[in-house]
């Protein structure tokens, strides 16, 4: 399990026993003849947490590779694609219980699997290994802002945090 001390001002965890889609932020790991995927804790951090998600295609329904399968609400609108073609289905505790995903995000808190279309180990195989992803947050504000000061490090972002903060509405 690769930790990451300071980012953003929390401190997350990389499991490497699974391979992630670094467009998303998602992990997938091999279980049965699916690929499970869920949100890493540092996308869950970068965009705020989870606060309601809905499934946009049926379950047991064929996706493509990169079509939006999730609908995810945190401090924005979110869509959530599928990195790999195959069958979906979801976790419906998910669904019922968004915090879930948030708690407990590398275990109970999966958003869905893909049956492939394909091969299975090439599927996976597309995907990257946790020290590839770990890289990849090197270029975010969870690194480049370790303790989790608001409004960001960027000259720019904190002019206009404090113009915000100093506004008589």
């Amino acid at each position: 399990m690769a930790v990451i001390q300071k980012f953003l001002g929390k401190t997350v965890e990389i499991p490497e026993d699974r391979h992630y889609c670094i467009k998303q932020g998602l992990w997938g790991r091999i279980e049965d003849r699916t690929i499970v995927f869920g949100l890493t804790q540092p996308a869950l951090v970068l965009m705020g947490g989870i606060k309601d998600v809905d499934w946009l295609l049926e379950e047991g329904q064929m996706a493509q590779a990169d079509e939006s399968v999730v609908f995810a609400i945190t401090g924005k609108i979110l869509y959530i694609d599928t990195p790999i073609a195959g069958e979906v289905h979801y976790n419906k505790i998910s669904a019922g219980n968004p915090a879930q995903i948030n708690a407990d995000p590398y275990g109970q808190g999966w958003l869905f699997m893909i049956n492939p279309a394909g091969d299975i180990a090439t599927a996976y195989r597309s995907l990257v290994s946790a020290e590839s992803y770990i890289e990849t947050l090197r270029n975010t504000e969870g690194f480049k802002n370790p303790e989790g000061i608001k409004g960001g490090v960027s000259g720019i972002c904190k002019a206009v945090y404090s113009g915000i903060g100093q506004q008589k509405i």
